[in-house]
C-alpha cells in the first residue's frame, strides 16, 4: 500500500479532458516554477560517439575543500542555507547541509533537511517511463492519443503523431511555457491539458522544442493509463524505494510534514524573508512535484551515473541521457555558459551540455523561493547537486567549480569569496 503521506490530493475532473479518456489524474499540490526554455532547433540526426570512460584524479581532498568554500560561501554571500552532494566513482565524496532553514527560526540545515525540487523532477518522469518501457508497459513512440483518446492540439493529424518521446523532449509542437501563467493563476491542471487543444501551435511533432510543464506533464497521466496505479505511487514504489531515497516525497503537504524542511526565502529591501510554499506547481507532479533532501539526491545522482543497474538499467540510462532537440539558447547564457559549453540539446528530462569538451548531463530548476540543480560528467564518473532556499544564483557558481576541478582546469575562481564576488549567471529558470 502507498505511503499517504506521498499521496497528492486528487482533483475530481469529470467533463474534462482527462476524465473524459477514463483517466482521473492525481495532483500534487504544488509552487510557482518559474521555467527558462531554449530555442527551437530541431537536433539532426548524427551518430552518437559512445566515449570510453575517462577516469579522473581522486577527488575526496576537494570534496573537503569544498565543504570549507560552502560554509564560507553562505556567510559571506548571506544566503539562507544550502546542500551540496558530490560524487565520484559511485561513492559519495559530501553530503552536507550549510546554513539554517529559516531565517525566523534558524535550524540548521542537515543531510536529511527536504528541500523542494522544482524541474529537476522531470528526470524522475523520464526514469519511471524508461522502467515502464522496459516492463513493456507502453513504448518511447507510443502516442498519446493511443492512450489519452481525449487529447487534442489544435491540429488534429498533429495531436495524433505526439508521441512519449516528444511530451519528454518538449517537442510537442507548442510555443514556450503554454499555460504556465494559468497555472500560476490556479487553474486547474485537467482544464488547462484540455485548453491545449486551442493552443498555437509553433510546429509539427518532433520538428521543434518548446519548453513545458502542462503538457510535459502528460506523462503522468500515460502512466495512469497504463498501469492504473497514481503517477506519484509509481515514482515512488519503483524509484525512491529501491533507491533508498527516504525523505522524498510528492507535494506541498508531504513537505510541510516533514519534521525537516527548508522553507523558502525571497529577498526583500530588508533581507530575505521566509514564506509558505507557493502550491501552483505542485499540480503538475511529472514537471515540478518532487521533494527531496541532499541525502537522496547523492544516490540519486550515483544511479544515473550506472551504479544502480539493479534499479535503473543501462540502456535505460543511454536513452534518457542521449539528446533528442538543439537548444542553442541555453549558449547564449553569460558566465560559465558562455565561457565552457560549446554544444547545448534536451534529451528525455534532462539538458545535455558539451563542457569543455566533455558530455555533461544537466538540469536546473526554480519555484518561488527556491533553487536547485543537479549535473554529471557521464564518462569522468562525478557530479554534483546543489539544492537551496531562496533566490539567490550565486549558488548556481559550484557547478563549473566542481567541473573544472575534475577536468583540471583551473584559471577561473567561480565561487569568489575571496572578494566577494560570486559569478553571478542563474541556473536557467528550468
Amino acid at each position: 500500500m502507498p505511503n499517504p503521506g506521498r499521496i497528492p490530493t486528487i482533483f475530481s475532473a469529470c467533463a474534462i479532458i482527462l476524465c473524459t479518456a477514463g483517466l482521473s489524474t492525481a495532483l500534487s499540490k504544488n509552487s510557482k516554477s518559474m521555467t527558462a526554455e531554449l530555442s527551437n532547433a530541431t537536433l539532426k540526426a548524427e551518430p552518437q560517439v559512445k566515449m570510453a570512460k575517462s577516469p579522473v584524479r581522486n577527488l575526496s581532498k576537494d570534496a573537503k575543500e569544498f565543504e570549507i568554500l560552502a560554509e564560507q560561501f553562505v556567510r559571506q554571500k548571506k544566503i539562507p542555507g544550502m546542500a551540496i552532494a558530490l560524487v565520484q566513482n559511485g561513492k559519495v565524496l559530501s553530503a552536507r547541509g550549510y546554513g539554517v532553514t529559516d531565517v525566523k527560526n534558524p535550524q540548521a540545515i542537515k543531510p536529511d533537511t527536504v528541500f523542494r525540487l522544482a524541474s529537476l523532477s522531470k528526470a524522475f518522469a523520464a526514469t519511471i517511463t524508461g522502467i515502464l518501457v522496459e516492463e513493456q508497459a507502453l513504448e518511447w513512440d507510443t502516442p498519446i492519443a493511443k492512450q489519452l483518446p481525449a487529447f487534442k492540439l489544435r491540429d488534429f493529424q498533429r495531436s495524433q503523431q505526439v508521441t512519449v518521446s516528444d511530451v519528454l523532449s518538449h517537442q510537442v509542437g507548442l510555443g514556450k511555457n503554454t499555460f504556465d501563467r494559468d497555472l500560476e493563476s490556479n487553474v486547474p491542471y485537467p482544464l488547462l491539458a484540455e485548453r491545449l487543444s486551442n493552443a498555437p501551435l509553433t510546429c509539427s511533432p518532433s520538428e521543434c522544442y518548446g519548453y513545458q510543464n502542462i503538457a510535459f506533464s502528460l506523462i503522468g497521466d500515460m502512466v495512469f493509463a497504463v498501469t492504473g496505479d497514481f503517477y506519484t505511487h509509481q515514482v515512488e514504489s519503483k524509484i525512491f524505494t529501491p533507491l533508498n531515497m527516504t525523505n522524498a516525497t510528492y507535494g506541498r503537504d508531504a513537505l510541510m510534514a516533514n519534521s525537516n524542511w527548508a522553507r523558502p526565502h525571497s529577498y526583500s529591501g530588508k533581507g530575505w524573508v521566509s514564506s509558505t510554499p507557493n502550491e501552483n506547481y505542485y499540480h503538475v507532479p511529472p514537471a515540478a512535484g518532487v521533494n527531496a533532501s541532499i541525502q537522496d539526491m547523492s544516490l540519486w545522482l550515483n544511479a544515473q551515473l550506472g551504479h544502480r543497474q539493479d534499479g535503473l538499467s543501462a540502456d535505460l540510462l543511454t536513452k534518457t541521457h542521449t539528446p533528442q532537440v538543439n537548444t542553442p539558447g541555453e549558449l547564449r547564457s553569460s558566465g560559465w555558459r558562455h565561457d565552457r559549453l560549446s554544444k547545448a540539446s534536451y534529451a528525455l528530462g534532462w539538458r545535455v551540455f558539451t563542457y569543455q569538451g566533455q558530455k555533461l548531463v544537466f538540469h536546473g530548476g526554480a519555484v518561488r523561493g527556491y533553487r536547485s540543480l543537479i549535473a554529471f560528467l557521464p564518462d569522468q564518473d562525478t557530479g554534483i547537486v546543489v539544492l537551496w532556499n531562496s533566490e539567490s544564483s550565486a549558488p548556481s557558481a559550484f557547478l563549473p567549480a566542481w567541473m573544472d576541478r575534475a577536468l583540471d582546469i583551473k584559471n577561473t575562481d567561480w565561487i569568489g569569496i575571496k572578494d566577494g564576488s560570486a559569478d553571478a549567471e542563474t541556473i536557467g529558470q528550468d
